[in-house]
């Protein structure tokens, strides 16, 4: 701006007015110089070259060479400070122009106020735009900011119920077979070798469960240079199809399991299947830890036409319902949240004729999920 406003200066003769001359170049200086600080301070730096471009024009030189300076500290005026600051900034620089028309023989006064006014309006229109757009574009990153703080508070929330359901089912059928072992150990070396072989294959998929959770967590990790996984887990993540496996663990612990399938046996969204194989993971799991003097326990599976139930139900005496009513239990919690994820409904609590019931229901289509047409409770 500085050497554009020379190389202007150079045309004064031409236009009628003095040569620049060594008097005139600070006064030149100042006013475009330090706009190069005017996002720190911009009212100060406004100050500045307004200041020194009524110098230059009472000195009788050609006021257009010093007006790029003040334009310029007016808009950053305009684009950091509020509009009522903007405005006075504006009647500044419009008395500055109206100033240079009064000391310039034969200048249009209305054209001048007019120009003045123009100018000044709409560098402060421009500025107001810019502060509008800042404010929106800081109001945009924190809002973006606050979503990926959600996400994150969600996807560890997700994670810990994944830990929750493979550590809690899986240790605690470790737990009933490492009983059984040390109790007959003695006396019925068979079933104490069953219940040790019952630890093993557990606490194996356990390992692979967990494995394929830090798979997911250290994906960059584990790929190759060819876009491969290395020596990370192939196995998929559990489904319906692995409920009899689940069950044998279960009777294994000495709780009688009875499995029943109902309907045609089909394939499910990996979500989906996840999400029934995880409630009746859990409900089991709760059975093991909390019913008492089950003398039953019923696991069935119905495959509707556009939904999959699910239900766990127990005759025995427990202490979940205690922790029902006042909603306490992650893994009752994660129950529900699985629930709600993919559009299906659970009911959880005690029977009217003594035990405990888990029933699920999830829809198998996105039509489904938003109309229950055959859901059955």
């Amino acid at each position: 701006m500085a050497a554009v406003a020379l190389l202007l200066g150079r045309e004064s003769a031409a236009q009628g007015w003095p040569e620049l001359d060594a008097r005139a170049l600070p006064w030149i200086a100042w006013s475009q110089l330090p706009v190069a600080l005017r996002g720190r301070a911009p009212l100060t730096v406004f100050a500045v070259v307004g200041a020194a471009d009524a110098v230059y024009v009472g000195l009788g030189y050609w006021p257009v060479v010093c007006t790029f300076g003040p334009m310029l500290a007016l808009y950053t005026v305009a684009a950091l400070r509020p509009l009522r600051t903007a405005l006075c900034c504006a009647a500044v620089l419009t008395g500055l122009w109206i100033y240079a028309g009064l000391v310039t023989d034969g200048s249009s006064m209305p054209s001048v106020v007019g120009q003045g006014l123009l100018f000044s309006a709409v560098l402060v229109r421009f500025g107001a735009l810019a502060r509008r757009s800042a404010g929106l574009t800081r109001r945009l990153r924190a809002e973006q900011a606050e979503r990926a703080r959600r996400e994150v508070a969600e996807e560890r929330g997700r994670i810990a119920r994944e830990l929750h359901d493979v550590v809690a089912h899986h240790m605690s059928v470790i737990s009933v077979q490492a009983g059984l072992a040390r109790f007959v150990f003695d006396s019925d070396r068979t079933t104490s070798r069953t219940a040790l072989d019952t630890i093993a294959g557990t606490s194996a998929e356990a390992l692979d469960e967990l494995r394929r959770m830090l798979q997911v967590l250290r994906e960059e990790d584990l790929t190759g240079p060819g876009g491969g996984r290395g020596d990370a887990p192939a196995a998929p993540m559990p489904g319906l199809g692995r409920l009899e496996d689940l069950v044998r663990r279960v009777r294994a612990g000495g709780v009688p399991v009875g499995l029943r399938v109902e309907g045609d046996p089909r394939p499910l969204a990996p979500g989906v299947d996840l999400c029934a194989y995880r409630v009746v993971q859990e409900a089991l799991t709760n059975v093991l830890k909390h019913a008492r003097h089950a003398d039953a326990v019923d696991v069935e599976v119905r495959y509707l036409p556009h939904h999959v139930t699910v239900s766990v139900t127990d005759d025995g005496e427990g202490v979940i319902p205690d922790r029902v009513a006042g909603g306490g239990g992650h893994g009752l919690l994660g129950m529900r949240e699985r629930a709600k994820l993919y559009g299906g409904t659970i009911s959880v609590g005690p029977r009217s004729e003594g035990g405990f019931a888990v029933r699920l229901t999830l829809p198998t289509s996105a039509a489904a999920a938003r109309q229950g047409d055959d859901r059955t409770e």
